[in-house]
């Protein structure tokens, strides 16, 4: 054998030996021994001690949480209580308002599509949703009317600006006071609160809205993903439901993932808990006041319409879990392929470059779908460069770390939250767990 042929061949085995291994690359989630799957059960029991603290105190009503190494559920639980007014125990299927959690499902929707050739990253919005040609930006805005000044934008809304947050799309509800006041004068919301919408009503009126920057110059949390959830219907010619059902929750299993919940699993859903600024939990108002009225208990809407792409869906963590183990098994589930690994590559790379999430000190980015782990978060957190994750507005929260083969799933149901210590030592004390 020539001496390049075997370097090559000890380069290539090298680079193999380094490659996360799959203990089921193509199989479902099954429970397993933490042991074996390279975790401390004593060191876990931590964890359960540093959420009930908090359910103790009165901070947290309650929650549920999956953690998923090596193609093993390796910790499932439920604590605290689902109604404190009742006193219902929580339990493990218990199903949460997942909030922006809905986006990298849609997301992943999306780029399913673009698999299949039915539209361009960069291709402008406007070849498929006319309403968005020759987008205005927002120049002055007179907050005693709200009346404003645009001005033309440079270039057009792109496929990947809405995938990456960059369009100059606000956000209703949620967003500065400009974006709320525009949207709310033009009846546009945000989608979860308000189910008698549709998509077909709500995006073509916002195409006709000023952006609040110029595409691509910025990262801008907006209603990118609703309009994504559109342009799904658009390229499918399918309703948003029905093609996360038949494209994606049958596959994966996930048989309690809704946009509105069937009148059977009604009492599965966890009330809306409100943090008060002593940290004290008290039930969310029935209708909230949040630049219209918002309605807390959204997911029981029978008939509802608007399918958010942004924010819709309810789900249990074992649902999400298996989610999230389709990327981590390069685009595989229970042997039925729905993404390849370049697309999952693509989806999971920084997509903004120098751009920020609006605090100029986060580490991390932002890809397809995702908030991406670079290589200055890795040395500010202890999740590994490479991972992704993203949460939502009711205190939801997943990551998933390829590198560790690890994913993990927390959900609870409590809007405001005012105190984020859970959320920001979590992943310390599941990582702490590991045994390599």
């Amino acid at each position: 054998m020539k001496l390049p042929t075997l370097l090559l061949l000890c380069c290539t085995c090298q680079w193999l030996s380094a490659q996360p291994t799959l203990s089921h690359p193509t199989g479902i989630l099954t429970e397993g021994l933490a042991e074996n799957s390279g975790v401390s059960p004593a060191r876990l029991a931590r964890i359960d001690t540093f959420i009930q603290h908090h359910v103790s105190s009165g901070q947290l009503n309650g929650a549920t949480m999956v953690i998923v190494r090596r193609g093993h559920i390796v910790y499932h639980r439920a604590f605290g209580m689902s109604d404190m007014t009742k006193g219902t125990p929580m339990q493990k299927n218990a199903i949460f308002r997942i909030a922006s959690m809905t986006k990298p499902i849609v997301s992943t929707a999306v780029m399913m599509l673009l698999e299949e050739g039915k539209f361009g990253l960069d291709d402008p919005i406007s070849k498929y949703i006319p309403e968005f040609a020759n987008p205005t930006i927002l120049s002055r805005f007179k907050e005693t009317d709200t009346t404003w000044i645009d001005m033309p934008a440079r270039s057009e809304i792109t496929v990947r600006q809405l995938l990456n947050h960059t369009s100059g799309i606000g956000y209703a509800q949620i967003g500065s006071a400009e974006a709320r006041a525009i949207y709310y004068k033009h009846g546009i919301n945000g989608g979860i609160g308000t189910p008698g919408s549709r998509l077909s009503d709500i995006v073509p009126k916002l195409a006709k809205l000023p952006l609040f920057h110029q595409p691509g110059e910025k990262w801008l949390y907006g209603m990118n993903v609703d309009v994504l959830g559109y342009l799904v219907e658009i390229w499918s010619g399918q309703p948003l439901d029905r093609f996360l059902q038949e494209r994606l929750f049958h596959p994966l299993g996930m048989k309690d993932t809704h946009f509105f919940l069937p009148p059977e699993k009604f009492s599965r859903l966890v009330p809306l808990y409100r943090q008060e600024e002593n940290l004290r939990l008290r039930l969310q108002d029935s209708m909230i006041q949040l630049n219209g009225d918002f309605s807390r208990d959204f997911p029981k809407t029978p008939g509802g319409k608007f399918f958010s792409g942004g924010a819709g869906l309810s789900s249990t963590a074992a649902d999400y879990a298996a989610f999230c183990q389709l990327f981590l098994q390069g685009g595989v589930y229970n042997g039925v392929r729905l993404l390849s690994p370049h697309t999952i590559r693509m989806m999971t790379r920084n997509q903004i470059g120098t751009l920020t999430m609006g605090n100029p000190n986060d580490p991390n980015r932002f890809g397809l779908g995702f908030g991406i782990y670079t290589e200055r978060s890795e040395a500010q957190t202890i999740a590994q460069e490479g991972s992704f994750d993203w949460g939502g507005m009711f205190a939801t929260h997943f990551w998933i770390d390829p590198k560790s083969d690890l994913a993990c799933v927390f959900l609870r149901n409590i809007w405001p939250l005012r105190n984020g210590e859970i959320q920001a030592r979590l992943k310390n004390i599941v990582y702490q767990a590991l045994t390599d």
